[in-house]
């Protein structure tokens, strides 16, 4: 069967992981790939971050790889002009992606690449599930000259369902996080949220932390989380710091999911793929798209390698494939791979040939 795949370089070192991403997934299975431009691309091609052609086109493959968007090319404080991100939130709206899921998990061979000391986060394997279509990003915006708003407002269907895949990702327990002493949003999410796990998952542990508390638990502590809820904006800000206790942000895949998610037994769903043709997966390393090293030849290939095997197993369903890959940057990983962000001196094509040398 071959797997119809839409691949998005985006900007900056986009192109120069997504190339080595598609020569690593034609080793283990029938691709066919189609590109397009999109974020800052798009822009200079088309005067938009996303075109409705490529929506269409997207919405009918079977799952969606993205690189990286965005640049100082693009910056800008002009509501009126175009950027780079709102390509990114567009794409994921207009396929129903409704949830993020983030797994930090760091590998014993990088406990010493991570800015906190080993025993600090030695065990730790958390998912951050990250609500994605709502909050604060997609609430109504005013600017004038002397002021400007942006509206969070969330609905008890868009709490309800990703608290659901939060609590079907869980093994034990879900930290809640908020910030329901200060925000209305959060009072609600708060509310919705618990009577879910009462009338659901009264088998799961939940607790609510603050976000703040989040923060600082999350470098003191990073063990303690099974499973992080959180909104739109929190979740941006949490996954990112999560990253660091891998070692690097280039170490970070993530999926983006919308339709029936389910899962049974603490695993990123269970295994099948998204349906068809209405929400395929999107999948895409959390790091930007560093345009301070683009055109160098430096930058880490590995959470984007790692976010096509959350594409394999979430979104084709191929879980074989998807160990096969994983398992090949460990074993990278364990024979001395370490790329420049990682305190080494492997470049993209280095690393590519570790990872490559070692899909069984």
């Amino acid at each position: 069967m071959t797997h119809h795949i839409i691949t998005l370089p985006g900007d900056g070192i986009g192109p120069e992981i997504m190339a080595p991403t598609l020569a690593l997934l034609s080793k283990l299975g029938e691709f066919e790939f189609e590109e397009h431009a999109f974020g800052g691309a798009s822009i200079d091609a088309h005067g938009v971050a996303l075109t409705d052609e490529v929506v269409e086109a997207c919405r009918g493959a079977d799952a969606v790889l993205l690189a990286a968007v965005g640049g100082p090319k693009w910056d800008t404080t002009d509501p009126q002009k175009p950027r780079p991100e709102q390509g990114l939130l567009g794409l994921r709206k207009g396929l129903g992606l409704y949830a993020n899921l983030r797994p930090v998990k760091p590998l014993p061979a990088l406990y010493d690449a991570s800015p906190l000391r080993r025993e600090r986060i030695e065990g730790t394997d958390l998912l951050v599930v990250r609500e994605l279509t709502g909050g604060i990003y997609f609430g109504e915006k005013t600017r004038t000259a002397t002021s400007a708003s942006d509206v969070c407002s969330y609905t008890t269907e868009e709490i309800e369902r990703i608290a659901r895949t939060a609590f079907g990702a869980a093994r034990s327990r879900v930290s809640s996080v908020d910030k329901a002493n200060v925000l209305e949003t959060s009072r609600l999410w708060r509310q919705v949220v618990s009577e879910l796990h009462a009338r659901e998952f009264p088998h799961i542990e939940l607790e609510h932390v603050l976000v703040d508390n989040a923060a600082m638990q999350l470098v003191s502590a990073p063990r303690h989380f099974d499973v992080i809820l959180t909104e739109n904006m929190f979740g941006d800000i949490l996954s990112d710091e999560a990253a660091m206790l891998t070692g690097s942000i280039g170490m970070l895949p993530s999926a983006s999911l919308g339709g029936d998610i389910r899962s049974s037994d603490g695993s990123l769903g269970d295994g099948s793929p998204s349906t068809p043709g209405r929400h395929p997966g999107l999948f895409e390393p959390v790091h930007g798209s560093a345009p301070d090293i683009a055109g160098q030849g430096i930058a880490n290939p590995l959470a984007m390698f790692l976010s096509a095997a959350l594409m394999l197993r979430h979104g084709l369903g191929l879980e074989s494939e998807a160990a096969a890959v994983e398992s090949a940057v460990q074993r990278a990983l364990d024979a001395g791979l370490r790329t420049v962000d990682l305190g080494g001196e492997a470049g993209t094509a280095q690393a590519t040939r570790a990872v490559l040398e070692n899909i069984a």
